[in-house]
């Protein structure tokens, strides 16, 4: 009966699944953060958008989406799921060990923060009550786009970036008792006591979270054991989002929202040793989830009305980033953190995030406030998070100039040998580094081993190695290495960019030198032979030789042969990537090339 079948009705998944499958890969590619991606397919396909030119313009609707109330239902589920997730991370042990930070700075920020906006949005003419909302939805932060920004710098583990972490833990814990907040604000809008009515809704989100704790801890362990024991994905899929849709029903039905119902089910689930495959089961669908939700954010963007308010918006994202960092800044020097980690901590989470699209549009949909206010203030929230890109590079930037000067070990601060005696270089004294270094000393080869982080250079010293701390990357240092008198240039650092730059200063310096260096995949080794390497190395590429070589010896093929068969198979790459007029690697016999670095 396929004739039966109308099109429209899966019109709006297949927009969904293009964006998320087509659209947003590519904004990725262009360096642009999904979560912008999503918000901006959002309003460029939703009624404001090309939606509204549907009727005049009947082939549109085809690829736009009319009515975004239809993605209202799977927008809620996303909201859910990231609590869910949320709800899995906390754990008891993480929220001891940052306990000062979550519970001191973190708290604090978001209770000045509110305040501050909050009094911001009365004075300007806000009801009490939409200026609570306006003010704690805005104290909250983008925890999804400033975690994904430190991963990607690597500045997780750093000052900076653990505090930065701290404040938005104590942010996701915020947003359980701000939502519960907006049911009774609205349970009680315009009738009856407010006193009353919180003791009413405390009363019956007590039972139902009480209900849901009783319900998980008695039946969610043995649950998972029994779907484990199966040894079934699906089954194991099937019971995760259960869990997460079902208590996040239980919740809605005693008047709650399905996120609070959802983080419950996370936090108890965190105590089990289900956790981790729970969350890498969970997270394609919470990726997806989420995704429509920024997507209804989106359509729910209506150009006009930014038009006929820009300076208004502009003043609030100003205002907004301003005030957040001023607070984050003083708080953060006052739990005696260096202006450097409070500054770059407060550039970064001073923009607005996901959560205060969650609070406004929840708050919006109950009539606590003006639809006009929050398109306002939601507008000036994704200025501010179109921005944090930039505003990163800026903090550390400044970050920097404001860090105190690096206080080096004796150790640390020896100069180079400056006998200009012929010797290789090996950059990174990590352990790649170390192990080509003891290669070279196998062999009788003269090396020094240079690298920027001070306690690596530090211990290799006292280790009685030649190693000497410097950047590499800087054509000086390079010189006083003795790089125009060195024998190899080995580049054995896992950072794509610092390599690239290493790369490029030696052979400022020097044209004739034998540079080797560690390339991550195929695309990076083609480029480092593009500016000057003799030989690049894919992590990915000789990995994958060394297990197929591995496995072929396991299964019995000759040693020779196999052996044979990967030297011409990694020949094979190199002609590949090495483009025709690059450097030449020095020719090496045959027999003598058992391995390559």
């Amino acid at each position: 009966m396929a004739g039966t079948v109308d099109p429209s009705f899966y019109k709006d998944a297949v927009v969904v699944l293009a964006t998320a499958g087509v659209i947003v890969p590519l904004a990725k590619s262009l360096k642009v953060n999904s979560i912008i991606a999503f918000i901006a397919c959002g309003a460029l396909v939703g009624p404001y958008g090309l939606g509204g030119l549907a009727a005049k313009l009947p082939l549109l609707s085809t690829v736009t989406v009319s009515n975004a109330e239809a993605l209202a239902g799977p927008a809620e589920l996303g909201v859910a799921f990231l609590l869910f997730v949320i709800g899995l991370e906390l754990s008891f042990e993480r929220l001891m060990t940052m306990k000062r930070l979550v519970f001191g700075l973190g708290l604090g920020q978001v209770g000045l923060s509110a305040a501050a906006i909050g009094l911001a949005a009365y004075a300007a003419g806000q009801p009490a009550a939409a200026s609570l909302i306006i003010g704690f939805g805005l104290a909250l932060s983008s925890t999804a786009m400033v975690v994904e920004l430190l991963a990607a710098k690597r500045r997780m583990t750093t000052s900076a970036g653990r505090t930065s972490f701290a404040i938005l833990l104590c942010q996701d814990l915020a947003v359980i008792p701000l939502l519960f907040l907006i049911s009774v604000l609205d349970a009680q809008n315009g009738s009856g006591s407010l006193l009353v009515g919180l003791a009413q809704a405390f009363v019956q989100a007590f039972a139902a979270i009480a209900t849901i704790i009783v319900i998980g801890r008695l039946a969610l362990r043995p649950l998972f054991r029994l779907v484990a024991s199966t040894e079934s994905t699906e089954s194991f899929m099937a019971a995760t989002l259960l869990t997460a849709l079902g208590t996040g029903l239980i919740a809605a039905a005693a008047g709650l929202s399905m996120g609070l119902g959802a983080f419950i089910a996370g936090l108890l689930l965190a105590e089990t040793e289900f956790r981790r495959a729970i969350e890498v089961t969970i997270d394609p669908f919470k990726s997806l989830l989420i995704g429509v939700f920024f997507l209804t954010v989106g359509m729910g963007v209506n150009p006009a009305e930014i038009a006929a308010n820009p300076g208004a918006i502009i003043a609030v994202a100003v205002g907004l980033l301003l005030a957040k960092a001023a607070i984050i800044f003083i708080l953060a020097r006052r739990f005696r953190l260096s202006a450097a980690t409070a500054l770059e901590t407060a550039i970064m989470v001073a923009p607005g995030g996901e959560f205060a699209f969650v609070l406004l549009n929840a708050a919006t949909g109950t009539g606590l406030i003006d639809h006009r206010a929050t398109s306002i203030v939601l507008a000036a929230v994704s200025l501010t998070m179109v921005a944090l890109p930039l505003l990163a590079r800026v903090a550390r930037h400044l970050a920097q100039k404001l860090a105190p000067p690096v206080i080096l070990p004796d150790e640390a601060a020896v100069l180079p040998p400056t006998d200009h005696a012929p010797r290789a270089i090996v950059v990174g004294g990590g352990r790649v580094g170390r192990l080509v270094a003891s290669m070279l000393d196998e062999h009788g080869k003269s090396h020094i081993v240079v690298d920027s982080d001070a306690a690596l250079i530090t211990a290799q010293r006292r280790a009685g190695r030649p190693a000497f701390y410097g950047d590499a990357s800087k054509p000086e240092f390079l010189r006083l290495c003795g790089l125009e008198e060195a024998t190899a240039l080995i580049v054995t650092i896992d950072n794509s960019r610092a390599v690239d730059a290493i790369v490029q200063a030696a052979r400022t310096l020097s044209h004739d030198i034998v540079i080797v260096a560690r390339a991550r995949d195929a695309a990076h080794a083609r480029h480092l032979y593009e500016i000057g390497v003799n030989d690049a190395v894919p992590e990915t590429i000789e990995a994958s030789l060394q297990l197929s070589e591995a496995a072929l010896v396991g299964l019995g093929v000759p040693m020779g042969l196999v052996i044979a068969s990967v030297h011409e198979r990694r020949d094979g790459f190199r002609a590949q990537l090495k483009p025709a007029g690059a450097a030449k690697a020095p020719a090496v016999p045959r027999h003598a090339r058992s391995r390559r670095l």
